[in-house]
């Protein structure tokens, strides 16, 4: 079985199917899944799918490219979300300089509050960060490093900076994008990384591994993503479905199914 670490099943590109979408998952080797927050409005979305599916947990964070919608009354929204415990994590949360707005320093606001929430309430958190390295790994040492439990969502950096996390005891989040020909460096980093601090992820229903490069993703196509890993591990997929399962299992604090 699969464990899907990563996914945004509340998003409007789910529509039509979510319901007989998510029913078919079991059937082709999907175990469990953990549905992301990226603003206040999906951390309800998110709550409602872990009501409805056993198989689905959630985790509830602001997304850095919309913590300017962050202020000190809304805030509290994130954390009344783990009243639910089918809530496990806070994410996604970190820092996106892709884009000028929100401003780095709304985002490294907020990316700090959301870290201190997390060790407030002893829960894992799941990290975004693009194009924002250092500023990243500075803000994650700062919040208390290896202390955290954390992975890097949908890891795009090298292995130097892989390095820096996987020895402070985190982990990496390996999607679609390991499958694509130009992916040299997350390719490097699959290779050099221990087995046991990768997570295995979607971001569905974007980065849909090959074959469906550019297609709607889903958790079933982590069956493409599983073996492109047990390739660059000189292992079976079978192992690196496993492996990674047991991980996910441990970085989200549940029992063994």
């Amino acid at each position: 079985m699969i464990f899907d670490s990563h996914a945004h099943y509340d998003d409007k590109a789910f529509d039509q199917d979510r319901e007989s979408l998510l029913c078919s998952l079991k059937e082709k080797g999907i175990g469990r899944v953990v549905n992301i927050s990226s603003d206040l409005e999906s951390i309800g979305r998110t709550e409602a799918l872990t009501g409805q599916y056993p198989f689905l947990y959630g985790a509830a964070g602001v997304h850095p490219s919309d913590t300017g919608a962050l202020t000190e009354e809304n805030f509290s929204r994130i954390g009344e979300a783990f009243r639910n415990p089918k809530m496990v994590a806070v994410g996604e949360i970190g820092l996106d300089y892709h884009w000028p707005e929100p401003d780095k320093a709304v985002q490294k606001k907020w990316f700090e509050r959301q870290l201190a929430l997390a060790a407030e309430k002893r829960l894992p958190v799941v990290i975004h960060s693009r194009e924002a390295a250092r500023d990243t790994l500075d803000m994650i040492r700062a919040a208390g490093g290896s202390e955290l439990s954390a992975v890097i969502h949908c890891f795009s950096y090298g292995v130097e900076m892989a390095r820096e996390y996987l020895n402070m005891g985190h982990y990496l989040g390996i999607g679609g994008v390991v499958t694509f020909a130009n992916a040299k460096k997350l390719k490097e980093v699959v290779q050099y990384m221990p087995l046991s601090q990768m997570l295995l992820e979607t971001d569905c229903p974007y980065l849909a591994p090959v074959p469906y490069r550019g297609k709607r993703n889903d958790s079933a196509n982590l069956s493409y993503v599983a073996e492109t890993v047990a390739q660059l591990k000189g292992i079976s997929r079978e192992e690196a479905e496993a492996v990674t399962y047991e991980n996910a299992c441990r970085f989200y604090r549940l029992e063994e199914a």
